[in-house]
């Protein structure tokens, strides 16, 4: 198996508020997308999934207890100011701010936006860890 990430799928309440949502933070779903079941998101070198979280966790068949499933998403930007501006459309887009931006432990600057299924996202700016013009993010 290769090292690496083709598709991240997240489960949702309701695909429409959760599209929503995702289009206020300037995300447009893909053509792909199947409107009222799946919406597909081209995330740079990979894609992200909206999908129903009771049809995710039968098509995973996993038990789906609900609550935090142990996974945070992480989108890297350039500036402090990048991170304080996502974090503040997250919030007038209806998330929730888990932690507002600050300076890290390890040199860097972030904060988490939650969006309104669960899922949390830290903005994030990381010394380390550069955004290459493309928006990838390369290991130093």
């Amino acid at each position: 198996m290769q090292q690496r990430i083709s598709l991240i799928t997240l489960g949702v309440g309701d695909l429409e508020r959760a599209i929503s949502f995702y289009r206020a933070l300037g995300w447009e779903p893909h053509s792909a997308s199947v409107p009222g079941d799946v919406a597909f998101y081209q995330a740079g070198g990979m894609v992200l999934a909206l999908w129903s979280r009771a049809e995710l966790a039968a098509d995973s068949r996993v038990s789906d207890p609900g609550g935090w499933g142990g996974i945070t998403l992480a989108h890297n930007v350039t500036s402090e100011s990048e991170v304080d501006d996502i974090l503040a459309t997250a919030r007038a887009a209806g998330g929730m701010i888990g932690r507002e931006g600050a300076p890290t432990p390890w040199g860097g600057y972030s904060g988490i936006f939650v969006d309104p299924d669960g899922h949390p996202w830290e903005v994030a700016v990381n010394p380390g860890w550069p955004v290459n013009p493309d928006g990838t993010v390369s290991l130093g």
